[in-house]
């Protein structure tokens, strides 16, 4: 995510643990899905290296299977990310800023919001996030985000476990999502990493997510006042056969994708 915009503390994931991150999440976990951020971008802006720019980029696993075919600007809320995404994507420019304020003073064809689109927790949230997207595109450019959870498709509780080890470290983690409260717009994880040292007992530590959740029908509504002409991608990437896209806004300040016009008949 991204960070002059703070009203509190981020999680542990994105501080102290951020040198974890490639255990937590592993970047070879990121093939499948980049492969639906690039047929999408592809669909929409047909052939050639295009100029993305990735807000919330985190540690950048997913960003790492497309820079060899788009040339990619990223930002995210944590330096400690930010750090983790260069390491990963040498070469390729890395800056800490917020996804609601962040103001670069440049276009691109496509902005891209992985799964830290879920961290707006609120429709003011969302309004800012996408006011940034709108504010770095060229006309017809492409804004592609995925929302962990839909309200409709939101199950309480659930609970996901995972162990990576790499070298003398061995990271567990264990996630349990609810919604304390079913009438506002946000649910939250509580997270608990085990981090255990070749040879030695394992080390608890407790992390919080707050994260937004809206109906499918609000993220269309909200794109669409944003001056997006919403679309949606099936994005078949959770377990359980649980029901996920992409969501697509395509600039209205022309009349279609300039780039697909562009290419020779």
């Amino acid at each position: 995510m991204a960070a002059d915009r703070q009203e509190s503390p981020q999680p542990r994931m994105y501080t102290e643990f951020a040198r974890y991150w490639p255990l937590i999440s592993t970047r070879e976990s990121y093939a499948r899905e980049a492969e639906y951020w690039r047929d999408a971008l592809r669909k929409r802006l047909g052939p050639g290296r295009h100029r993305v720019l990735e807000l919330g980029v985190g540690g950048g696993h997913n960003m790492s299977h497309l820079t060899g075919e788009f040339q990619f600007t990223a930002a995210d809320l944590s330096p400690a990310m930010a750090e983790q995404a260069r390491k990963t994507n040498p070469g390729v420019e890395v800056l800490v800023g917020d996804m609601r304020t962040i103001r670069l003073g440049r276009r691109f064809d496509a902005v891209l919001i992985h799964d830290a689109i879920s961290y707006m927790a609120t429709e003011a949230d969302l309004r800012a996030a996408f006011a940034t997207a709108a504010a770095h595109l060229d006309p017809g450019g492409v804004f592609v985000i995925a929302p962990d959870f839909y309200r409709e498709t939101f199950r309480d509780p659930t609970l996901w476990t995972g162990t990576n080890c790499s070298g003398d470290v061995e990271v567990s983690v264990f996630e349990y999502t609810y919604d304390p409260d079913p009438t506002d717009t946000s649910y939250e994880t509580l997270m608990w990493y085990l981090i255990r040292q070749r040879g030695g007992p394992p080390r608890v530590e407790q992390d919080r997510h707050v994260m937004g959740l809206f109906p499918l029908a609000t993220w269309e509504r909200l794109m669409v006042e944003a001056g997006f002409r919403f679309e949606k991608d099936p994005y078949n990437v959770h377990g359980g056969g649980r029901e996920s896209y992409l969501l697509v806004g395509i600039d209205n300040t022309s009349d279609g994708p300039r780039f697909l016009k562009e290419q020779p008949p």
